[in-house]
């Protein structure tokens, strides 16, 4: 298995490249963030251990443009801050684990081995589908760049079918997983919903992207230039 650790302190990079070859890691090291997003755009890494304090482009921005340029490769991320902020900031540039410093190697070690069994999957910050793009973590929408307003429960159901694209979904399944087991409505809000849906990211567009299909569900397609129900 092989490690980009991205850290500009020399002896802390050290004691992880050490540590990690020890327990048979392929392990490269940069001191910048520059040097670390050239390894990682060149190299298929398992997994990537990042710094957030790094000379030039800090860890947060690395991470960003990596998943901007489709690396996939896991990322921990390492800081001295502990501000709930950063960890929201981290995760939300497309960091999938965060260890704050000073840290046990162990616990290190463990949540590398977590991230290898993991893979390099792909996890984009911002869902597309076709035109249709949207943004878990600022709960912003947009059609062809223009902006779409959604309440909560709309976008809820909107970011599964972006999650499922092309999958045919059940109105009980989408009920499952859109609203709590406190709900005592019928299972017609599915309907209510996906009406609210399209008047809003299809019929002001022209678009029939969100499809019908008569006795099994709802399904979202890329396809959306094709006008029908």
């Amino acid at each position: 298995m092989r490690v980009l650790v991205v850290e500009d302190t020399a002896r802390m990079g050290e004691l992880i490249r050490r540590g990690l070859r020890e327990h048979g890691y392929a392990v490269d090291l940069a001191a910048t963030g520059e040097d670390g997003l050239w390894l990682a755009s060149e190299h298929p890494y398992d997994v990537v251990v990042l710094d957030v304090l790094l000379p030039d482009l800090d860890g947060f921005e690395v991470c960003r443009r990596m998943r901007e340029a489709d690396r996939w490769s896991p990322v921990l991320m390492l800081t001295a801050k502990d501000a709930i902020a950063d960890r929201v900031t981290g995760l939300d540039a497309g960091a999938d684990d965060y260890l704050t410093k000073p840290f046990d190697f162990v616990e290190l070690l463990a949540r590398v081995r977590a991230l290898v069994r993991r893979g390099a999957v792909e996890r984009p910050a911002v869902i597309q589908v076709g035109e249709l793009t949207l943004n878990p973590s600022t709960h912003a929408v947009s059609r062809a760049g223009e902006p779409i307003d959604l309440t909560t429960k709309e976008f809820t159901l909107l970011e599964l079918f972006m999650r499922h694209p092309d999958e045919v979904l059940s109105r009980p399944w989408l009920l499952e997983h859109a609203w709590d087991f406190a709900y005592d409505g019928g299972s017609n809000v599915v309907d209510v919903y996906v009406r609210y849906l399209r008047e809003k990211i299809d019929r002001p567009f022209g678009r029939a992207s969100l499809r019908t299909l008569r006795g099994a569900g709802y399904r979202l397609t890329d396809e959306g230039n094709t006008r029908g129900a």
